[in-house]
């Protein structure tokens, strides 16, 4: 029953008006963006970093967060993008989060020195923001069934993804621990497989509570944004053991390589921000 239940929400298309389809994709991407803002000025609000910064701050995520993503994308796939560029640059699939993550990153960074504000403050206002959006994000895979699904499986919430954009025969192509199962070498598009884009949404939202509720309670600035990178980063990494992507290295996937030096600098960073802060007691004790 669930799983029935979970397979109809695979609908790439919603709906259409006239010759104009709407896709879930964008759909829901749009969503995961405002519902962002929306977190992220309520956060700026309350650190007095201003609303209009926070505004300028979504913008520079939109169009520096999708071509970011984009960008890695074609790198990962080159041999397909040199293959058919326009159709891969302007395809409707093809993004990868860190991509965004680091380039938005990195403008974000310098609009905050521009505009007086210390990155750590700016970084906290926004890991709430990033992890529900992020989340939200996912679900959008789930509802255009783009391959980033998981591997197959006999739990009772499997999904058929066979009405997605890219069914199992597809998304499992030159997957030989998994072609190899099946005699005609071919995955059936009807097999249940994880739904691992609902898996990453609830956990994003288990991960999004936490972090708001510490928000109020981090004395040093730049430890929530710390945490934040830990568990995102160990969401990631976890739930690529039962995804599709090849390995790569060490039987890791591409995307569990890249959450690594992340929960690295986030494990360092809380380390040091720690320490910083015990020698700013120990000083004002002294004092």
């Amino acid at each position: 029953m669930l799983s029935k239940i979970l397979s109809d929400t695979v609908m790439p298309v919603l709906f259409k008006i006239g010759p104009i389809k709407v896709y879930s994709y964008g759909l829901i991407i749009g969503a995961a963006f405002l519902i962002a803002n929306h977190v992220a000025l309520e956060e700026f609000r309350r650190k007095g970093l201003g609303t209009n910064y926070a505004n300028q701050v979504t913008i520079l995520a939109i169009v520096l967060g999708l071509a970011g993503s984009r960008i890695l994308s074609l790198i990962e796939d080159w041999g397909d993008f040199l293959k058919d560029p326009l159709g891969m640059a302007f395809s409707a699939g093809g993004l990868t989060w860190y991509g965004g993550f680091i380039l938005a990153g990195l403008a974000i960074i310098w609009t905050a020195k521009r505009n007086g504000f210390k990155i750590f403050d700016v970084a906290d206002a926004l890991a709430p923001a990033l992890i529900l959006g992020y989340g939200v994000g996912r679900l959008g895979c789930h509802f255009s069934g783009d391959g980033d699904y998981g591997i197959p499986t006999s739990l009772p919430w499997g999904v058929d993804y066979a009405n997605g954009v890219a069914p199992p025969s597809i998304a499992f192509q030159y997957r030989p621990n998994i072609e190899a199962k099946f005699p005609s070498g071919i995955v059936p598009n009807n097999i249940l497989c994880h739904p691992t884009p609902i898996y990453e949404f609830l956990a994003c939202l288990i991960i999004f509570y936490v972090l708001w509720k510490m928000r109020t309670k981090m004395k040093q600035a730049g430890n929530l944004f710390m945490v934040y990178l830990i568990l995102e980063g160990s969401e990631r990494f976890l739930v690529e053991f039962i995804r599709l992507n090849p390995r790569l290295l060490f039987g890791l996937s591409e995307a569990q390589l890249w959450p690594i030096p992340l929960m690295l600098i986030g494990l360092i960073g809380s380390a040091y921000l720690y320490y910083r802060q015990k020698q700013n007691e120990v000083v004002a004790v002294n004092r």
